[in-house]
């Protein structure tokens, strides 16, 4: 068996590819998947990771749907990137099984509790449901044996100038995540960013004669469309794959160890992550912060599994 890994997501257009890359690679073991409010609301990313699973035949992974808005505030979701259905792009219709009939912390829960081997969370949408889970059952820590998580930046952010959307739309949950004391890795902007779908990606994508390769051409046009248009990128990153990957192969990710601490109450710096690389605040490290990628690794992985 692989490697027990839950996956907390909000599909999303590069969660998709995340959650096609985390059931498909046989290095991990898909335990659950979970999912959260981000990129567009909770009904619908429950259903978009339910259709995605469901087309690439994937029948035995108990999918939970999870916490509805953010710890603090308003929930504000990203159709200008991921449209109005979070998916948007392909036709997705395809029969799916219903989610499972219970909440997803507590689903996750009872999937770490009844794993023979620590359980490894992949979270790359807001870290609500995480926080939840260690918040209220504070006994499932020591069976946790990473939290690996797409959001952050050591740079600069794509929601505010310096926060990332995961971060941003609920600081309070990865503030309780950061301080839990668990073994972090944090894939922040400054390493998706080096994961862009070229037009020789997609390519490579719809080339595989597949209908899951064709889907995924289909969602990586649409999503370099809105990145085109939002933010000027001839080229969509897809950020969310990138923690996948780290856990599949940790080779194509470099990592430092270093403090994180997320701003909570900066008046243009809210859901800023702090990462203290050169060791100025004197805190300790809490998070092994990736900075580095090897990028043709990572599509290699990527176009082999799919």
């Amino acid at each position: 068996m692989g490697i027990p890994v839950i996956l907390d997501c909000d599909p999303g257009h590069d969660d998709a590819l995340a959650l096609l890359l985390a059931a498909g690679d046989d290095r991990l073991d898909l335990l659950g998947v979970t999912t959260v409010a981000g990129n567009q609301t909770l009904d619908k990313t429950t259903r978009n990771a339910l259709r995605i699973l469901a087309l690439a035949g994937v029948t035995d992974v108990p999918v939970a749907a999870g916490c509805e808005r953010p710890l603090v505030g308003d929930l504000e979701v990203a159709a200008d990137i991921h449209g109005s259905t979070g998916l948007d792009g392909p036709e997705l219709d395809v029969p799916m099984p219903p989610s499972a009939d219970v909440h997803a912390v507590e689903l996750m829960r009872r999937l770490v509790t009844g794993s023979p081997e620590p359980v490894t969370l992949i979270a790359t949408g807001p870290l609500t449901n995480v926080a939840m889970l260690l918040r209220t059952h504070a006994s499932v820590l020591p069976l946790i044996k990473r939290i690996v998580f797409m959001g952050g930046s050591t740079e600069r952010g794509n929601t505010t100038p310096y926060g990332e959307f995961n971060i941003v739309t609920d600081p309070e949950a990865a503030d309780i995540v950061l301080r839990s004391g668990l073994p972090i890795t944090m894939i922040g902007l400054n390493v998706t960013h080096q994961a862009r779908a070229t037009p020789s990606v997609i390519a490579g994508f719809r080339d595989k004669g597949s209908r899951i390769g064709a889907i995924c051409a289909e969602l990586m046009t649409f999503f370099a469309g809105t990145y085109l248009r939002v933010f000027g990128f001839e080229d969509p990153p897809v950020h969310d794959p990138v923690a996948v990957a780290a856990v599949i192969d940790p080779s194509l990710v470099t990592l430092i160890p270093a403090p994180v601490v997320v701003e909570l109450a900066g008046v243009h710096t809210r859901g800023a992550t702090v990462v203290d690389l050169h060791g100025r605040t004197g805190l300790p490290a809490n998070v092994d912060v990736a900075v580095g990628l090897e990028v043709a690794g990572f599509w290699r992985l990527m176009t082999s599994v799919l």
